[in-house]
């Protein structure tokens, strides 16, 4: 492909020679530089890519883009392109290179602080049982057909993010459903195309701090650059934060919440409380058409939101109202509430709260099913802001009748350090604890000590399979721990 071709819609600047090359690879890891590839300069949070232009040329890149000023020998005959920010660049650059697929999928790009997960999912359910063929792009992994790829970050940097939809419009599939992270919007990661609808779940003050938002204003500000990419954003009309995010849209705007004045509502809500599964039930009503009852197998209000979202983007490809509800009762999103078959006497869930905010609301959500105890077992992880496990702990503390506390991922820290800051938390509250760090042996003791009309949550690794220690992840699926505690407990 040419040169040229690849840099259409943007401006920018050829200072050096001309785009009439031949480009035969986009790359922008300074370790995959190739002869006659167009490398493309990221400034990052630990490297910069300008750093390697030289590099580059030594190895006849025929292109470079840069967004600031780069040594080069005389000798070399590199094409050098300046443009104001090389992320946004290479966003163009990227879809461009693949051929422009999102120009021919519907992309549906959701955001908010919470929620984000499992409405990406119960969307893929719904619509998958209308029968479209739906990708997925989000936190825990990206689904391409039958291809499940593990995900580094919950919005890929753009590149790989086109490189998905091309495989996705390969593999037939017309409609995507994705996470759109805060960073994602700010690193511009998801330039390049239009979304066809998207999505703003809530807000709270989270991910602000260093490489990420240094505010909570830029943090909401981030969130709203969706609706200045998308032709229709349905957003939950609920959340305080609803009109500051949508502030300079550009699209059409629907709303959905509990609020009589949403588009589409929830109302009558039914808490379901089955042996080992907690759910809810609710109606759906929608202007100038009659309501119907749907039913989630998930708790709380915020599965309430979760589903809602989803059925108000699937009214938009005219799924029927059997189709809809026959998903959402098959609908199971692994480490979000997740419920595990241990007994038929109390409840186990896998949730991944890993901060104060998520574990107060899932606390408090459990607490509506009044269970017998609520008993609550996490750690948190290690070379993170400590005030986090002061104010889980205390979390846990006010809203749990018993916490297990346990280890998460120490990192480079020690367990029993970290266990010693949750504890502190803890101990502003009366309630009642044990300290475990082993995690199979407190989700053991968890087990062992379940009385009837428990619920026990086991929070913080959610879909994660490792354990990280001092730089490695070693294999740990709660799942796995659990099966090995029931076979050991069957055998013993």
């Amino acid at each position: 492909m040419k040169c040229e071709e690849l840099l259409k819609g943007l401006t920018f600047e050829c200072i050096r020679g001309n785009t009439d090359r031949e480009i035969k690879e986009v790359v922008y890891d300074s370790r995959k530089i190739s002869e006659g590839c167009l490398f493309i300069c990221i400034c990052g949070y630990n490297v910069d890519g300008h750093d390697f232009a030289g590099e580059a040329a030594a190895k006849k890149a025929a292109a470079l883009v840069v967004q600031k000023d780069v040594e080069l020998s005389k000798e070399s005959d590199i094409t050098v392109i300046k443009v104001a920010d090389t992320r946004y660049a290479m966003a163009f650059i990227a879809a461009a290179w693949f051929g422009h697929p999102a120009d021919r999928l519907k992309v549906i790009g959701i955001t908010g602080t919470k929620g984000k997960t499992t409405t990406t999912y119960l969307m893929k359910a719904i619509l998958e049982k209308a029968g479209y063929k739906v990708g997925l792009v989000g936190t825990i992994e990206t689904i391409i057909g039958d291809k499940h790829i593990p995900a580094g970050n919950t919005t890929p940097e753009s590149f790989l993010l086109q490189q998905y939809f091309r495989e996705m419009e390969d593999a037939g599939c017309q409609i995507v459903v994705m996470e759109v992270a805060s960073q994602g919007l700010k690193l511009h990661r998801t330039q390049g195309f239009t979304f066809e609808i998207g999505i703003f779940t809530n807000l709270e003050p989270d991910h602000i701090g260093p490489n990420e938002h240094a505010d909570f204003e830029e943090y909401q500000t981030c969130k709203g650059l969706l609706f200045k990419q998308c032709r229709l954003g349905i957003v939950n009309r609920d959340d305080a934060h609803m009109e500051a995010v949508l502030k300079g849209h550009t699209c059409e705007v629907e709303t959905c919440g509990f609020d009589k004045e949403a588009d589409i509502r929830a109302e009558d809500l039914k808490l379901i409380n089955k042996p080992g599964e907690l759910g809810i039930e609710f109606s759906v009503r929608q202007k100038d058409k009659n309501a119907f009852r749907v039913e989630v197998p998930m708790p709380g209000r915020f599965s309430v939101y979760n589903a809602l979202t989803a059925i108000a983007v699937c009214s938009h490809f005219r799924v029927e109202i059997p189709a809809i509800r026959k998903a959402l009762l098959g609908a199971h999103v692994k480490g979000r509430i997740e419920s595990v078959s241990v007994s038929d006497k109390f409840t186990l869930l896998i949730d991944y709260a890993h901060n104060s905010m998520s574990l107060k609301s899932i606390l408090t959500t459990l607490r509506e099913y009044r269970p017998a105890s609520l008993v609550c077992l996490f750690g948190c992880g290690g070379n993170r802001d400590r005030s986090r496990r002061f104010e889980m702990g205390e979390i846990s503390g006010t809203y749990a009748d018993f916490t297990i506390i346990t280890s998460d991922n120490p990192r480079y820290e020690k367990p029993e350090d970290i266990i010693a800051d949750i504890r502190t938390g803890i101990q502003k509250t009366t309630g009642k604890y044990i300290e475990i760090p082993d995690r199979k042996k407190a989700i053991a003791y968890a087990i062992e000590n379940g009385q009837p009309g428990d619920i026990i949550v086991l929070a913080g690794k959610g879909h994660e399979d490792y354990q990280e220690i001092c730089g490695e992840k070693h294999p740990m699926d709660e799942r796995v721990l659990i099966a090995e505690i029931l076979k050991e407990r069957q055998g013993g």
